[in-house]
């Protein structure tokens, strides 16, 4: 059976979700972040050599990278659900999503979480330096940066319902992760209704609950 190994409030999150959507089989083995540096616990390493999640297994196939496991698990288990047919303008619209998600939308959040916690990590002495870097590279590279992710995400939204088109799909479920995290710490949904609107849909789909409830807490939800 899959098995899908689950960090708590990570991108694993999505795949529970996904694979709620398509009503696939797995079973979760959880993994809880260290209190203090809020990384993942060494016991993942032995599932894959990043020790990173998520990562899913089954009948000795071991994957990580959340896109690489959606485009899997849809291939695998989709039955033409959840994807645009092969060929079509959707597809490559969707396949684009897929891929921004993790390579162009994360990074800057990433900066923006890095950049936040320098201050507090830094010797008492150097603290007020390093949060005038930090507060600088916030503000001169990072929330621009964010601004004009999170406008065209906005403006994207306007051209059809969802992030692949007119129909819900995988490409949703892998934008969820980015624009959540935006929303908790880069103000995305200020003065963007239709981030919202996509925020509130995803939530309240069944699927989304059953995946909370298996997978537990998540920050984000």
């Amino acid at each position: 059976m899959l098995t899908v190994h689950h960090l708590n409030n990570s991108r694993s999150q999505r795949v529970l979700w996904l694979l709620e959507e398509l009503g696939a089989p797995y079973e979760i083995r959880s993994y809880q972040r260290d209190a203090k540096t809020m990384l993942a616990p060494p016991e993942l390493r032995a599932i894959h050599p990043l020790g990173k999640s998520p990562v899913v297994t089954e009948d000795g196939l071991t994957l990580a990278e959340t896109g690489a496991i959606v485009e899997w698990i849809v291939d695998r288990y989709g039955q033409g659900r959840l994807a645009p047919p092969p060929g079509s303008a959707e597809r490559v619209r969707w396949s684009y999503w897929l891929h921004y998600a993790e390579g162009s939308a994360m990074p800057p959040l990433l900066l923006k979480l890095v950049f936040g916690r320098l201050p507090a990590g830094a010797p008492s002495l150097l603290r007020p330096v390093v949060n005038m870097i930090a507060a600088r590279a916030q503000a001169s590279f990072i929330d621009p940066n964010l601004k004009t992710h999170f406008d065209y995400w906005e403006s994207e939204l306007g051209k059809s319902e969802w992030f692949a088109g007119p129909r819900f799909s995988a490409a949703d479920v892998m934008m969820s992760f980015p624009v959540e995290a935006a929303a908790d710490r880069g103000g995305a949904l200020n003065g963007r209704s239709r981030l919202a609107a996509f925020l509130e849909k995803i939530h309240a789909r069944p699927a989304y609950q059953r995946a909370l409830e298996r997978g537990g807490p998540y920050a984000y939800a």
